[in-house]
């Protein structure tokens, strides 16, 4: 397993960390970039911005032993008036959407360059991630064009709840899923 050392930050660092998060999510998504308006760096980090001045924002940032970013994860809790389920196109009972403000955590990001994929981690930032959290669940949305994406999150506990388009100029359809914040007993 790759020596990984993850740093927990909040909305208080989103100034400081905006450089690094824009300049990983460009490498990243660098091929998206190219052809994919709903990928343009303008549109990330503005996204970015609103997210990161959440009072609940949360990240984690791996750094390898050379202190070289290998990648992130962050996200911030649902509010009350959340527009998160907007474009859910599933029908659910209304309960599982209603949010309290403290009741979901939304995972927006999570990404990890190249030379650290397939080492454990996006397991590893993404525990890191929600193990701190409060909140009853977590909430995530997968690009249905990425298939292996989605089964490796259901491999991490997460359930689909189904179909959603973000109410965002060229959003794709995405698969919205949830899990328990505390990892699954494996008892």
């Amino acid at each position: 397993m790759t020596r990984i050392d993850i740093r927990h930050y909040d909305h208080r660092d989103a100034a400081e960390l905006r450089p690094l998060l824009l300049e990983v999510y460009t490498e990243v998504y660098a091929a998206a970039v190219e052809n994919n308006p709903f990928a343009s760096v303008d549109r990330f980090a503005e996204g970015l911005d609103g997210w990161s001045a959440k009072p609940g924002w949360s990240c984690t940032v791996g750094y390898d032993n050379d202190g070289q970013t290998v990648g992130y994860a962050y996200g911030a809790p649902l509010p009350k008036d959340a527009r998160w389920w907007g474009g859910l196109l599933t029908d659910v009972p209304a309960d599982v959407i209603t949010e309290t403000g403290t009741r979901t955590y939304a995972l927006s990001e999570l990404m990890v360059r190249t030379p650290w994929r397939k080492t454990g981690t996006a397991r590893r930032l993404h525990d890191a991630l929600l193990a701190e959290r409060t909140e009853e669940r977590a909430t995530l949305l997968v690009d249905q064009t990425h298939p292996k994406v989605h089964a490796l999150y259901e491999s991490w506990g997460w359930t689909t709840l189904g179909d959603l388009r973000p109410r965002l100029e060229n959003a794709p359809l995405f698969h919205a899923m949830l899990r328990p914040t505390a990892p699954p007993s494996t008892h």
